[in-house]
């Protein structure tokens, strides 16, 4: 049965080929991609528009979704929860649109979320990891209408303590998070883990996005005398608040979760990026054969290297096409197909590995570590078996 699946989503993406489902009319088959592609965190929109784009330009070459093109609209939110409401209204009321990619942040996935499950529109996020979004995306019947190719925040926030403890051997760390949904979601799971641990949490302090000046909570962190510090937001502000803890003598190693997992974040932070350990979903050294092709070709297309937030909105383009292929684009049944990827036999295997889902639409998938060296992220040494 899972070899018939598994052929059934090569015939219809890959290469292009009819096949026993329903016809898809139009010139046009459409996907929307709402992500911030302007503002603080446009650099993230921009690897995921790089995901999506790639996979949707492989498609097309061979044939598009069933003999029909594939296309991606990219709307901006920003990152921003009024924006994504805004920017959700619109989408809903596009009849073009079966499926939707994202949201990118939490924050806006979940302000988004009601528009989503009113019209009866499955969407897909590739980065958001707040847990709320499990319990947020159902309808009034319990049908799931929004899943997840990430991890939630609490396995990030649990992993990370583990890795902590057992693996780097630390006893004392400060926590510094955002006070956003990612932010707190992440601190708040970091902290109970620790603390399960016999881990000191030395203090917990909070910033708001687009802060500039950390220096303040810095010196009080230092002061409590902390072996590590978690920074639980996005690069851009993480960068800074790596580079002002190097400035107030706070030289301990820096740990984060996917938040920080951006070329940004060295950019910025410079020479007090080094040292920094973050977990991420995709790892290219860690990466089976099957992701070789997507590597290369990744960097041909965008002169860079791929980041998890690339790889996975591939494999969310690639799996939302296998399911148009074979459902059609009426948005009842690409949810429906979404529902039954329940278990390895009917998962969508990609670049980041197999991907199905549970009763909320969450994957669940292992952990990487990756740390900065010598400007570069690069696999850390030490990685943690994933039944730890």
């Amino acid at each position: 049965m899972m070899l018939t699946y598994r052929l059934r989503l090569l015939l219809a993406v890959l290469a292009g080929l009819a096949c026993a489902c329903p016809a898809l009319a139009g010139d046009a088959v459409r996907i929307a991609v709402p992500a911030a592609y302007t503002g603080n965190v446009a650099a993230y929109g921009d690897n995921i528009k790089a995901g999506v784009t790639l996979k949707v330009e492989e498609i097309n070459a061979k044939g598009g979704v069933g003999g029909v093109k594939l296309e991606a609209l990219f709307l901006d939110e920003q990152c921003e929860p009024r924006e994504a409401a805004t920017v959700a209204a619109k989408i809903v009321q596009d009849e073009s649109v079966a499926a939707v990619i994202g949201h990118l942040c939490s924050s806006a996935h979940l302000a988004a979320l009601p528009a989503y499950i009113k019209a009866g529109l499955p969407a897909l996020s590739p980065t958001a990891t707040n847990i709320a979004i499990s319990e947020k995306n159902k309808d009034k019947q319990g049908e799931t209408w929004s899943f997840r190719t990430i991890y939630r925040d609490d396995f990030q926030g649990r992993f990370l303590a583990r890795y902590i403890a057992r693996v780097m051997g630390l006893r004392r760390v400060a926590v510094f998070h955002d006070m956003n949904d990612y932010g707190l979601g992440l601190a708040e799971a970091f902290q109970a883990e620790a603390r399960s641990l016999g881990l000191t949490v030395t203090g917990v302090e909070a910033y708001l996005k687009g802060a500039q000046d950390f220096t303040a909570q810095l010196t009080k962190i230092k002061a409590a005398d902390p072996d590590a510090l978690f920074i639980a937001g996005y690069s851009a502000e993480g960068a800074l608040i790596a580079d002002q803890a190097a400035k107030v003598g706070l030289t301990v190693p820096k740990f984060g979760a996917d938040g920080l997992d951006n070329e940004d974040y060295i950019k910025i932070a410079g020479p007090a990026a080094e040292g920094t350990f973050l977990t991420a979903p995709f790892l290219a050294e860690a990466a089976g054969p099957e992701a070789a092709a997507f590597i290369d070709a990744f960097k041909a297309r965008f002169k860079r290297d791929p980041d998890y937030m690339s790889a996975n909105a591939y494999d969310a383009t690639g799996l939302i096409a296998g399911v148009l292929a074979n459902t059609g684009p009426a948005r009842d049944k690409v949810r429906e197909a979404l529902a039954a990827m329940n278990s390895k036999d009917t998962a969508y295997f990609g670049v980041t590995g197999p991907t199905f889902f549970d009763h909320n639409g969450d994957c669940q998938k292992p952990a990487f570590v990756k740390t900065v060296a010598d400007r570069k992220f690069v696999a850390a040494p030490l990685q943690m078996a994933h039944d730890d």
